[in-house]
C-alpha cells in the first residue's frame, strides 16, 4: 500500500511579530534619522529590519540635539523630530557606569559614547554610529568578545 502524500501546512506570523536581530544605536543615527541629516538614507538601511537598543542616555542627548536645532532656527525640524523620535521603538537600557568608565578610560571615549559601546558588548550586537572613534572602538571591543 502507497501512502498518499501529505500537504504541509506552514503558519507564520505577520512579519512585525518575527524576531529581528538586535543593533545598538547611538544618538548620530537617530538624529540623521530624525533630523533629516545628509546622511539618512544610510541611517535607515543600516538599522531596517532591526530591532533598535540605546541606553537610558540616548533621550537626554536626543532632546539636545532637538534643542541645537531649535536654537537655530529649525524649530519646526525639531518639533518633528521629536515627534518622530517619541514614535519609534528602541529598547533602553541602564548603564553599569564603573564598567562604562573602564570602556572609556581603555578606549579614550566619552562616557556617553563608552555606555553605548558597554550596551553592544552586553547584547553582543553589532553598534551602529557615524562617530569614527566610537565605531574604531567597537570594531576592536567587540571582536575581542567571543561566542
Amino acid at each position: 500500500m502507497i501512502a498518499e502524500p501529505r500537504q504541509l501546512y506552514v503558519a507564520e506570523p505577520p512579519a512585525k511579530y518575527l524576531v529581528r536581530l538586535p543593533v545598538v544605536i547611538d544618538c548620530s543615527v537617530i538624529a540623521g534619522l530624525i533630523f533629516q541629516e545628509p546622511w539618512q538614507a544610510e541611517a535607515q538601511a543600516r538599522i531596517a529590519d532591526r530591532t533598535l537598543h540605546a541606553p537610558h542616555l540616548l533621550d537626554s542627548e536626543i532632546a539636545h540635539v532637538a534643542l541645537k536645532k531649535y536654537r537655530g532656527g529649525a524649530m519646526e525640524l525639531a518639533v518633528a523630530g521629536l515627534t518622530e523620535y517619541s514614535e519609534m521603538i528602541i529598547l533602553t537600557h541602564p548603564v553599569k557606569a564603573a564598567e562604562a568608565f573602564e570602556l572609556a578610560t581603555r578606549y579614550n571615549l566619552s562616557a556617553y559614547d563608552a555606555a553605548y559601546l558597554w550596551l553592544a558588548a552586553k547584547l553582543k550586537a553589532p553598534l551602529a554610529t557615524f562617530d569614527a572613534k566610537l565605531g574604531e572602538a567597537a570594531r576592536v571591543h567587540l571582536a575581542t568578545l567571543g561566542g
